[in-house]
C-alpha cells in the first residue's frame, strides 16, 4: 500500500469534513479474534458484557475489558482517504467504519449512538494514533490524525461503550440519540 501524501489529504479534506451530522451509515464491521487477525462479517452483535461478537476486546484490548474502549469508531471517510480500498481499513484496529461526522463540535463525551439496534455512548478516552497507525499509514497520516485539526474532527476515531445490545449490519444507520 502506498502512503498519502499531505498534498492528497489537503485536497480531500474538505471531502471528509463534510460527513453526514444528522445520520450516516456503518460502512465496515471488523472483528478481531485475535492478535494480528480480521474478520469483515456483514453483520455482528453488540453487547455490553462482551462487546462485539467475535472480537478480542474482552481479553486482548490494552486495558482489558475496559468498557470505555469497548468499541473503536473511525471516520469511513479518513479512513478511506490514507487506506485507500476498504480490505486495508481493517488495519487501523477500529471495530466500526462509519459515514458520519465523528468530530467534538458534534458529539461530547456521553453523547449517545443509535448504530443499527444497538445504542452506543461516546467515552472520554482519547483514540490516538501509534506507533502501529504509522506503520500502516505513514508518518504524514499519523501526523494528520494527531494534529489540531485532527483531535478537533477525531480523524483517528473515537472510543465508545455500548449501552443497548443489538444487531448491527453493514448498511445500517448510526445518528445521535
Amino acid at each position: 500500500m502506498k502512503y498519502v501524501t499531505q498534498e492528497q489529504i489537503n485536497a480531500r479534506m474538505p471531502w471528509v469534513l463534510q460527513s453526514p451530522r444528522q445520520q450516516g451509515k456503518v460502512a465496515l464491521l471488523v472483528v478481531r479474534p485475535s492478535t494480528g487477525q480480521r474478520m469483515t462479517p456483514e453483520k455482528t452483535r453488540f453487547t455490553p458484557e462482551t462487546g462485539v461478537a467475535g472480537d478480542n476486546w474482552s481479553s486482548q484490548a490494552y486495558k482489558p475489558a475496559d468498557t470505555e474502549v469497548q468499541v473503536a469508531i473511525m471516520n469511513a471517510r479518513m479512513i478511506e482517504l490514507i487506506a485507500g480500498a476498504p480490505q486495508h481499513w481493517p488495519l487501523a484496529g477500529d471495530q466500526l467504519f462509519v459515514d458520519f461526522n465523528l468530530s467534538r463540535t458534534h458529539l461530547s463525551h456521553g453523547q449517545r449512538l443509535q448504530v443499527g439496534e444497538a445504542e452506543l455512548e461516546i467515552t472520554t478516552e482519547p483514540h490516538r494514533g501509534c506507533e502501529k497507525f504509522r506503520r500502516r499509514f505513514g508518518d504524514t497520516a499519523l501526523r494528520h490524525v494527531n494534529s489540531p485539526l485532527g483531535d478537533l474532527h477525531r480523524l483517528r476515531g473515537v472510543y465508545a461503550k455500548i449501552i443497548t445490545a443489538g444487531e448491527v449490519r453493514l448498511g445500517d444507520p448510526i445518528y445521535k440519540r
